[in-house]
């Protein structure tokens, strides 16, 4: 019997749930705080419909404005930025992947 812990990072997420996008991440991030659109987008300081837009991929942040959400949230920037820079990438339907290091 192994006492070694298992990690569940960024590949086992996708596995489960599919790609992680900046969108579905600050969604998540929301819900888990238990905060209303209205409440979160105060908090980063952008309208509601900003937020749903950018939870729903409508619209993805430069890498600017996710290093700034980022830091609202008191979160990893470069973990923020590189979703939004992916999300970039895919849109263009480009099969590369960012690692941001």
């Amino acid at each position: 019997m192994s006492t070694k812990k298992k990690s569940y990072g960024t590949h086992e997420l996708e596995r489960d749930f599919g790609p992680l996008t900046f969108g579905k991440l600050l969604e998540a991030y929301r819900l888990a705080e238990e905060l209303s659109q209205k409440e979160f987008a105060k908090h980063l300081g952008i309208s509601p419909a900003s937020l749903c837009d950018l939870e729903k991929s409508r619209r993805i942040p430069s890498a600017e404005r996710a290093a700034s959400i980022a830091k609202k949230l008191k979160e990893p920037e470069n973990f923020w930025v590189q979703l939004a820079l992916q999300d970039h990438l895919n849109q263009a339907g480009l099969k590369l992947k960012v690692s941001v290091a």
